[in-house]
């Protein structure tokens, strides 16, 4: 089978930049677009107050007046490629009556990859991008409250023709809707609330639709407080913290007989199959996106069955655990079983007393599912700090931090913007550890009111 080896690592490092959540398709619509959001650590889901909004919250567009443009430019992953860039161009306007109609264009291309044949044979290049357009209503429906909607078309071209026994090409066609809300004056006066669930939709697929991925659904809440609020200066602070509403499970033994599938659908023994006696998917798969809003929230820690760690497909008919840890082997004493001090059990069953609870490598298997717990689950939260200082109405200073612990990334974010005469400039750096993908990344945004 052909196997487009630059394209994967391109969207492989891309993934685990944003999210660490490569279970999702279309990942590329959770970049985040604006200077000014880049500034401030990616927090812009309750502050949402210009043509960008109809990406981070379409709800703030029901506070705005009059009609703007804002356009961005970025090399993405600088650090990674020199070919790959990303463009944003949003637009709003307000009706009376009726509201603020919006909506954006996303392009991101990937830069040029190398075809090759099942053996390698080089056969030539070609260029892969994503791209999405999205129309956007926002209006209040109190003084202090408003909502908003999106509905996006999104369009994936990795390769044009499959290989081998591949079918179809290498492009997907999706959409999808967005939902959000904004509060002012929510609790206390100056403080404002702010959601924004996104990427709502059927899964992405490309030459197999048995591997499609769900939508990256993002669900993200924001806060924004404004610390000081006088004619000349103005100060705020803003949070958002985001969660991908993917329910993933990794090959598990959610029965607990200590193996991995061996029965069909209906449970009628089947050496080889996916499902488990009571008709449980036990090989590694993800929920809907209608189970998943719910699941999304207990699948690290509360779902799920022991975790099979071994290598996919090794042993044919997968089995949980069978190795135990010999310590007397521990020659470098750090008390942790490594593949070196295991030892196979012999003549025994899963689930037979003795049958060892480690794969060969030393992992745990049996009775790890009793480890998780929801510290698990909030690891996988995303984390997002801002700061903004205005100087009357003409001259910004801002900066942010990026936590993600899953995807071990914590990069601080600096950021300045101008407004003149109804034009406005905004610069986003994003600092990092040497090496990172996403160090030095540089965002450049115009936004023009007219």
């Amino acid at each position: 089978m052909k196997r487009f080896i630059a394209v994967l690592f391109v969207l492989q490092i891309f993934i685990s930049s944003l999210t660490a959540q490569s279970e999702a398709g279309a990942i590329f619509l959770l970049i985040a677009p604006g200077a000014r959001a880049g500034g401030m650590g990616e927090a812009q889901v309750a502050v949402a107050n210009d043509a960008y909004a109809s990406y981070w919250n379409p709800a703030g567009l029901g506070f705005l007046k009059g009609s703007e443009a804002a356009l961005m430019h970025v090399n993405w992953l600088p650090g990674l490629a020199d070919d790959m860039y990303y463009e944003f161009l949003g637009f709003r306007k307000h009706y009376d009556k009726l509201g603020t109609l919006g909506g954006h264009i996303i392009f991101l291309n990937l830069g040029e990859q190398v075809r090759t044949s099942e053996i390698g044979e080089e056969l030539g290049t070609f260029t892969s991008y994503m791209t999405a357009f999205s129309m956007s209503y926002g209006a209040l429906i109190s003084e202090k409250k408003s909502f908003g909607i999106n509905a996006k078309i999104s369009y994936q071209h990795l390769v044009e023709i499959g290989a081998g026994s591949e079918k179809g090409k290498g492009t997907s066609l999706d959409f999808g809707f967005d939902i959000g809300y904004l509060q002012k004056d929510w609790l206390i006066d100056d403080l404002t609330i702010g959601f924004n669930l996104s990427n709502i939709g059927p899964k992405v697929s490309f030459i197999d639709p048995d591997q499609a991925d769900p939508q990256p659904t993002n669900l993200t809440v924001g806060f924004n407080y404004g610390i000081v609020n006088s004619e000349f200066n103005k100060l705020n602070i803003v949070y958002d913290v985001d969660k991908l509403l993917v329910a993933s499970y990794p090959d598990m033994d959610w029965d607990d007989n200590g193996y991995i599938g061996g029965y069909d659908e209906d449970g009628n023994q089947s050496p080889g199959n996916d499902y488990n006696k009571k008709g449980q998917i036990e090989i590694a798969h993800t929920d809907p996106i209608y189970l998943a809003l719910f699941t999304s929230w207990v699948d690290d820690w509360f779902l799920g069955g022991d975790i099979d760690k071994a290598i996919s497909g090794e042993y044919g008919d997968k089995i949980i655990g069978g190795w135990t840890w010999d310590e007397s082997m521990d020659l470098n004493g750090n008390n942790e079983p490594d593949a070196n001090e295991m030892v196979q059990t012999d003549n025994l069953n899963p689930g037979d007393d003795g049958w060892g609870i480690y794969n060969e490598w030393g992992q745990k298997e049996v009775g790890n599912s009793d480890d998780r717990s929801l510290s698990n689950e909030l690891d996988k939260l995303v984390h997002n700090f801002g700061l903004e200082y205005w100087y009357g109405e003409y001259f910004a200073i801002r900066t942010g931090y990026y936590y993600d612990k899953t995807g071990k990334i914590s990069n601080p974010t600096f950021g300045i913007g101008l407004r003149f005469a109804g034009y406005g400039f905004d610069f986003g750096y994003t600092y990092g550890e040497p090496g990172h993908p996403l160090t030095n990344t540089m965002r450049f945004s115009l936004n023009m009111e007219y």
